[in-house]
């Protein structure tokens, strides 16, 4: 992987609203970075490099966007009488702990004004360096909602290191959400993606899950893999590259589309239900919980 050079930029807004029709389930997200060390080659953000005039395939991965005064807005947005108190979800495009982090310090600036405002919050990571802040979730969870994800697309070292090469071990991070689950907060993981003909047999998915299991992360969730359009041309030939015994299948399942085919989608599916009841793990990490201030509003009626 190229060396990184970050990108030091400001930003107007910090809270994006989520699109209606997309299947994120929160309406609002905040994201510090763009782009990712991290050099997932499948990563559906690597299309957003495109609106800065960037590359999908290695510039995604080497020049990363930093929105160093994003705790700022971020605060006088939360503090807005318009703000309703939404969840606010941190991770659904590049990682907010990413290797930057560890300089530039702006998630936990982040959390810590969600904190301040008792806003809850849903988080999603790969990286090992959220447990630094585990401080200041503790303080989250004592005041709001909270939901600590880690995305465990494989525990096997050998895919791992060709797909994902910039972040650390599954088992790894199923070790620091153990940490976050002895600490009271709820944990998920987000098996994702399944990738078909490397993590979609039901030998690696029951590995998965009984990590998951003995980590004691409340639910786990899969997400089959999907090639966007502004992504396959970095995807299909890394692939081709990659795993040339795999590619035909690939070409087969997303040549045409973005999404593998619904009975390919549904194979997998009823396989990791069955294995995820197994293993007594929930479904999902719950619906949108209830804005803050509608709580207090309640409360102050009864």
């Amino acid at each position: 992987m190229a060396r990184a050079q970050y990108l030091e930029d400001t930003c107007k807004t910090a809270l994006n609203r989520v699109p209606e029709m997309s299947r994120i389930p929160f309406r609002w997200t905040v994201n510090p970075y763009r782009g990712c060390a991290h050099s997932c080659h499948y990563c559906f953000a690597r299309a957003y490099h495109t609106y800065l005039d960037l590359g999908v395939g290695e510039d995604f991965s080497s020049k990363i966007v930093v929105k160093t005064n994003v705790v700022e807005v971020l605060r006088r947005e939360l503090a807005s009488p318009r703000w309703s108190g939404e969840t606010v979800a941190l991770g659904t495009a590049t990682d907010p702990y990413q290797h930057c982090e560890a300089r530039y310090r702006l998630t936990r600036g982040i959390v810590t004004a969600l904190a301040d405002f008792r806003n809850p919050l849903s988080i999603l990571t790969k990286s090992t360096l959220i447990v630094r802040d585990l401080d200041v979730y503790r303080r989250l969870n004592e005041v709001a909602p909270l939901t600590v994800s880690m995305s465990v697309g494989t525990l096997d070292e050998d895919v791992r290191r060709v797909v994902e090469p910039g972040t650390p071990p599954g088992r790894k991070r199923l070790e620091i959400l153990r940490r976050f689950a002895e600490a009271g907060i709820r944990t998920g993981v987000l098996v994702a993606p399944v990738l078909p003909g490397l993590t979609d047999d039901e030998e690696h998915l029951d590995e998965v899950l009984s990590a998951c299991a003995e980590a004691g992360v409340a639910w786990a969730a899969a997400i089959v893999l999907h090639v966007r359009p502004a992504i396959r041309e970095h995807f299909m030939p890394w692939m081709k590259q990659a795993y040339p015994w795999l590619y035909p299948r690939y070409v087969d399942l997303y040549g045409r589309r973005a999404y593998a085919p619904r009975a390919y989608q549904e194979e997998v599916s009823e396989r990791f239900a069955r294995l995820r009841l197994r293993h007594g793990l929930a479904a999902s990490g719950g619906g949108r919980p209830m804005p803050a201030r509608r709580q207090e509003q309640l409360a102050l009626a009864v």
